[in-house]
């Protein structure tokens, strides 16, 4: 049994910043490939960024140069810093845990980018 729970996630000003968290247990962590996504409504689950085991970051156009995804396997937690966040930023932001082709998801927490 593989849980994730994320948490970080709240209501910020344009230009603001945020650290969102993701706490899994009940597995080996530094397996795992870790990634975020998110969800606006009406539109799909997107990518926002990944590290995987042993692998390097990725991130989708759209935050590079403002999101930094990092992981602590020592604490069994993945991390996204986001900076200069914007309006488009505000969805329900999603934890992912990947081993060998097994997603697992967290329940996800809410970002909301307003004035």
């Amino acid at each position: 049994q593989v849980q994730l729970v994320e948490s970080g996630g709240g209501l910020v000003q344009p230009g603001g910043s945020l650290r969102l968290s993701c706490v899994v247990s009940g597995g080996f962590f530094n397996a795992y490939s870790m990634a975020w996504y998110r969800q606006a409504p009406g539109e799909q689950r997107k990518l926002v960024a990944g590290i995987p085991s042993g692998g390097r970051e990725m991130y989708a156009d759209s935050v590079k140069g403002r999101f930094t995804i990092s992981r602590d396997d020592a604490k069994n937690t993945a991390y996204l810093q986001m900076n200069n966040l914007k309006p488009e930023d505000t969805a329900v932001y999603y934890c992912n845990a990947d081993l060998v082709g097994t997603p697992y998801w967290g329940k996800g927490t809410l970002v909301t980018v307003s004035s």
